[in-house]
């Protein structure tokens, strides 16, 4: 197939990584940048490609077949409609949206129309989680009982110079826990109620700093989640999975783990927990590493993505997988924000052909 052209909206930290995977695959090239920062100009003249301030009149002028999003988390709906309205297949990075009824005309919108939509949950792509994946739908750890996930970092002060980052819609559980809600969904089966608290009193901003929650899954497992980004700790995905090495420390600690009734596994060193024989506590309990070929993440969503452009699969998680991530996301605030335990309704939950009973 033939050298597909895309367009990179948002060139912030990982609207760069994006342009990065596209200058370095034989699939695809750069042909343009939108983004008013004086920062993205200088980019766009490295990279020898066209910048423009305003995403629209990129839209209008350039010719491009997909269009890779990651703008404000509040602006992903407003600019990947506009691509949608154009028939351009796009990549919108993760939230899909920061409003549950916006997210939704979207994934409709784009059903109506026949555009694909790719959202860059990218840890689907990556090669442990397509073994953890595995391992979990054969029953090889048994009936899934409980998950405990450590989301905990500490994001420097410049982090948060940018104004949205320190606002509503900008915090950890909209950037960083919805990473884990949807690991969980992808893994372990769709969640149907939250409770959760939060707390902003370290770094005083209007969003949250931390927070913990407990999710109950449709098939009666119950997974924790404890979120930070002001704890000085290697306990997180990006420190302990090692997918972006140029950005975080590498640390391969466990960090996420999934216990069942005949085994456990532990993530993202892939370590496999059983007993050989008779179970029980008073038994020795055996671990083997699940072996595997370290991949870059990033481009393998890329290539996905190329491959959804040309017609050849359909999206890893679309629009409508993507909006049921992030209401149970939205669940986890408002259950914070009221102190309430909140029901995550049938006609919400998103069901995929292949969800893990």
């Amino acid at each position: 197939m033939s050298e597909i052209n895309i367009a990179v909206i948002g060139a912030g930290v990982i609207g760069k990584r994006h342009m990065q995977e596209v200058a370095n695959s034989d699939q695809c090239r750069l042909v343009a940048i939108a983004d008013p920062s004086p920062e993205a100009e200088h980019h766009a003249g490295t990279l020898g490609v066209g910048l423009y301030k305003d995403y629209r009149k990129l839209l209008d002028t350039e010719r491009i077949d997909a269009v890779i999003v990651c703008t404000p988390n509040s602006t992903h709906v407003e600019v990947g409609m506009a691509c949608i309205d154009r028939g351009i297949p796009v990549l919108i990075e993760k939230p899909i949206g920061d409003d549950l009824a916006t997210v939704r005309a979207l994934a409709e919108a784009a059903r109506s129309a026949r555009v694909p939509v790719l959202v860059g949950h990218h840890r689907r792509h990556n090669p442990m989680v397509r073994a953890a994946r595995k391992v979990i739908s054969e029953g090889r750890i048994g009936k899934l009982v409980v998950a405990n996930i450590m989301c905990l970092a500490y994001k420097p002060d410049d982090y948060f110079v940018v104004p949205w980052r320190r606002r509503t819609g900008g915090g950890p559980i909209l950037i960083n826990m919805i990473h884990e809600i949807d690991l969980i969904r992808h893994l372990c089966g769709e969640i149907v109620s939250v409770q959760a608290v939060s707390s902003s009193r370290t770094r005083a901003h209007e969003v949250e700093d931390s927070a913990a929650c407990t999710l109950e899954l449709e098939n009666g497992m119950v997974a924790n989640i404890s979120l930070s980004d002001t704890a000085a700790t290697p306990w997180n995905w990006d420190t302990a999975a090692g997918e972006d090495r140029q950005l975080f420390d590498y640390r391969p600690v466990p960090t996420h783990f999934f216990a069942g009734t005949n085994g456990s596994l532990s993530l993202p060193d892939s370590t496999l927990w059983s007993y050989d024989g008779e179970k029980g506590r008073h038994r020795p309990i055996q671990d083997e590493r699940i072996p595997m070929e370290e991949e870059n993440v990033y481009a393998n969503q890329l290539r996905h993505f190329i491959d959804v452009v040309n017609g050849v699969v359909e999206p890893l998680i679309d629009a409508h997988d993507a909006v049921q991530t992030l209401a149970t996301t939205l669940a986890v605030v408002e259950a914070a924000r009221t102190g309430q335990k909140i029901q995550i309704s049938a006609d919400i939950r998103f069901r995929a052909g292949d969800a893990i009973a």
